[in-house]
């Protein structure tokens, strides 16, 4: 629950991130309802970047087990990668754990392709039997502003994640 706007305190379930999202790019948030009104997945993301490094990210996309192999997490990645085309985006990119086999799959099949590893991305924790860090795939789909495909191309094949922001 969100404890207060005002004060920057907005509890302990993530919902300052998510409202750091609806505040600065309301246009790469959506959500699929059904016409029930049960909320069947949503995406969030962002424009970023300079010059030909200008982008649409993909933060996270979900679809809700019971609505999934329906063709929305599609729709909702058509919908993103809709927007970072009147964003003059060069491509769209997200990042996905090196172990997840069934979103690689997904992506791959809307057009994405692995354009680099990022060292340890995901966290893994400090507690005893938490999983250890993971790599990520960072998967990238070239746009129209991009018609020869050069941000598919990476400098570097594998980085650490303090290199993802820096040139």
């Amino acid at each position: 629950a969100v404890v207060s706007t005002q004060s920057g305190h907005y509890g302990r379930d993530g919902t300052s991130f998510y409202l750091q999202y609806l505040v600065n790019w309301p246009e790469y948030c959506t959500v699929a309802e059904s016409p029930s009104g049960q909320i069947m997945g949503y995406i969030l993301g962002k424009s970023e970047g300079q010059a030909e490094e200008w982008h649409g990210h993909v933060t996270t996309l979900t679809v809700s087990p019971q609505f999934r192999r329906l063709g929305i997490a599609h729709t909702l990645m058509d919908q993103l990668e809709k927007i970072s085309e009147n964003q003059k985006c060069y491509f769209v990119d997200l990042f996905v754990r090196v172990s997840n086999d069934v979103a690689k799959g997904m992506y791959k099949n809307f057009g994405y392709s692995v354009y680099r590893q990022i060292v340890e991305y995901y966290a893994g924790g400090n507690a005893p039997h938490s999983p250890p860090d993971e790599d990520a795939y960072d998967m990238r789909k070239a746009l129209s502003r991009d018609p020869e495909g050069k941000s598919l191309i990476a400098k570097k094949k594998v980085i650490k994640t303090n290199e993802l922001f820096s040139n």
